[in-house]
Order: C-alpha cells, then sequence, then structure tokens
C-alpha cells in the first residue's frame, strides 16, 4: 500500500473537468485508489465519490493506492495533483 499526501493547487479546485482527469487516469490501473479529505474516504475511480468531496484550493488530500500496480498509479495521479491538472498559470 502507497500513501500520498497532496494538496489542490488549482484555484477552482476539484471541480467536474479535475475530478474526471483523475478518474480517467486511474481507471488505467489494477490497484484500488481511494482519496481521504477530513476523515471522509472514497473511491478515487467513481466520477461521484471524487465531485462528494468538494476539495477546495488549499485541500490537504491524502491518496490511498493498493494493488499489484500502485506505484505506477500514485506517480501518475500525484502528476496531476502536482500540475494543477493543467490549470495553473
Amino acid at each position: 500500500m502507497i500513501v500520498r499526501e497532496v494538496v489542490v493547487k488549482n484555484k477552482s479546485g476539484l471541480h467536474t473537468r479535475p475530478a474526471s482527469m483523475i478518474v480517467r487516469t486511474a481507471s488505467r490501473f489494477k490497484s484500488d485508489f481511494f482519496i481521504e479529505k477530513d476523515g471522509y474516504e472514497i473511491n478515487g475511480k467513481s466520477i461521484i465519490g471524487v465531485m462528494t468531496l468538494a476539495a477546495e484550493p488549499g485541500a490537504r488530500l491524502k491518496l490511498i493506492f493498493d494493488g499489484e500496480d500502485e506505484e505506477e498509479a500514485a506517480e501518475a495521479i500525484v502528476a496531476l495533483f502536482e500540475q494543477g491538472f493543467g490549470e495553473i498559470e
């Protein structure tokens, strides 16, 4: 199991486009993927789950990966957050 902490860097938070990017990327991997915010954990491969987090700019999230390709999945998802989902100016 791999656990990473990330901060939402883009100005709009996890709205529809970033949420769909997370789900689309996570779905490429076999590993289970969960996101935790304020003690609430959701399935990171569910668009509804990701949207319910309502993660605002500056929110701290815990990403949890578990499975055979967890390292690759962690790298890909963390990169999305670090790049601000392409929305950082």
